[in-house]
């Protein structure tokens, strides 16, 4: 009963959710092209707290939890796991003060309103995984201006979505490049439970009564660990234990 009645909604959602991506693609044009940077994120964030709204066409509410002070006035990288598109959108919608910028899969800058538009010129990087010594670079170079700008850049070691909720295996690569060139950095670790569930059907029809969660995590400085393998190994630790499946 559940599933069919996730179908009609399912296809609300989606007019919804295209009309916002339909929306935002030219106010971000004319953001980014006349009014600069700042105009052009504020039209990012509105999006975003949009995609979120669409959500609730399915039933589906968010709970995102921040107990820890984090200082503006310095570079972030927030690592979380992934389970689904959702992730991005709270994310950048709750984090928004820290200027978040994402690492994504070159293949997403490409075709999707809005979302390929600011991929692609708002500072976030897009990486093309078949060529693993290039994206290297890219990460040296995006770390870089991360750590300049004093923005939040945000990745997923997983590399991909979990389809189940089960973490996979963190990739140390990105990470390990990010903390060298980014020795000022806080890392900030975020859980994320029961996105998974919205796609668990598959993109259609999609899940209904999702109650997904985001839990922010004690940051932890770069530059109070020598070895930065054992960084990484707290920040995985700290993100699977809190996971629910």
């Amino acid at each position: 009963m559940i599933k069919l009645l996730a179908y009609p909604l399912t296809i609300i959602y989606y007019f919804f959710f295209g009309l916002t991506l339909l929306i935002f693609h030219p106010i971000q044009w004319v953001c980014f092209n006349v009014f600069g940077y700042q105009a052009h994120k504020k039209s990012v964030d509105f999006m975003n707290l949009f995609l979120m709204r669409c959500l609730h066409i399915l039933g589906s509410r968010y709970s995102y939890s921040n107990p820890h002070k984090i200082d503006k006035n310095q570079p972030l990288i927030i690592v979380a796991n992934h389970q689904s598109m959702n992730d991005v959108s709270v994310i950048s919608c709750h984090m928004r003060a820290f200027h978040p910028k994402f690492i994504s899969k070159i293949e997403l800058g490409k075709s999707i309103p809005s979302v390929s538009y600011n991929l692609r010129h708002g500072g976030s990087l897009l990486i093309d995984r078949k060529k693993p010594i290039q994206t290297i670079k890219a990460i040296k170079e995006f770390g870089i201006y991360i750590e300049r700008k004093k923005y939040a850049a945000v990745i997923f070691p997983e590399g991909t979505r979990s389809k189940n909720g089960v973490p996979k295996e963190f990739q140390i690569f990105g990470l390990l490049t990010l903390f060298k060139e980014m020795p000022s950095a806080i890392v900030v670790p975020i859980t994320i439970n029961n996105s998974w569930k919205t796609i668990c059907y598959g993109k259609f029809p999609m899940g209904l009564g999702t109650h997904i969660t985001f839990m922010v995590h004690k940051p932890l400085k770069i530059a109070n660990f020598a070895d930065k393998e054992i960084l990484i190994n707290s920040i995985e630790t700290t993100i699977k234990s809190h996971i629910k499946l």
